[in-house]
């Protein structure tokens, strides 16, 4: 029995295609025109392969996630409190100011524009920010002994100081700071950890 019809495109190449759009021009900023565009896609095919916008917004932010974004999963593999600190201060800046990506981070550009409109995208942005404090936090926690922190320290403060400052790097690579300026600002915070190692 004959297959079906070919599929006219790859999809992870064109999933790329949709996150690189979205990085570099948020979420509200991107039109379904420059998806199509830059997929290589007409509508109703992105329609058919990946649903509407918001449908496929997601699928973007998860193949980020995997991808460029991945840099929390190596932090919390860190032994100790102030590695985790400074490999996801750092690795961040690597992502959000990469030599082959756009600047910035598209979950911190999609964030940055809020529209009623688009309320569930930002609750899904919200989620996932929320889940990476909360992630955070449950690791400071795992640490003991020398490996870990003050015992005065609040570690859901401190896990979220460290989603803010990489929010913040993100806006910073975005308004064209180079990248080694911004791991002299990363060593520049880690000088303010609580039981940093020298």
């Amino acid at each position: 029995m004959p297959g079906g019809r070919p599929r006219g495109y790859d999809p992870e190449v064109a999933l790329e295609a949709a996150m690189l759009t979205f990085w570099t021009q948020g979420y509200e900023g991107t039109a379904l025109s420059d998806l199509t565009r830059a997929m290589g896609m007409s509508a109703p095919s992105v329609y058919a392969a990946f649903g509407d916008k918001e449908s496929l917004f997601k699928k973007a932010i998860a193949r980020y996630m995997a991808g460029p974004g991945a840099y929390l999963g190596t932090a919390l593999e860190q032994p100790t409190a102030w590695g985790l600190a400074s490999t996801f201060l750092h690795s961040a800046v690597e992502a959000v100011a990469g030599e082959h990506t756009p600047p910035g981070c598209l979950i911190v550009h999609s964030a940055l524009a809020v529209n009623p409109r688009s309320a569930t995208v930002q609750d899904h942005l919200s989620g996932l920010r929320e889940t990476g404090v909360t992630t955070i936090a449950d690791r400071l926690r795992s640490y003991s002994g020398t490996a870990g922190l003050p015992p005065d320290t609040d570690p859901v403060a401190l896990a979220r100081l460290l989603v803010t400052l990489v929010q913040g790097l993100a806006v910073q690579a975005a308004s064209g700071v180079p990248r080694d300026q911004l791991h002299t600002v990363a060593d520049q915070l880690l000088t303010c950890w609580p039981g940093r190692e020298d």
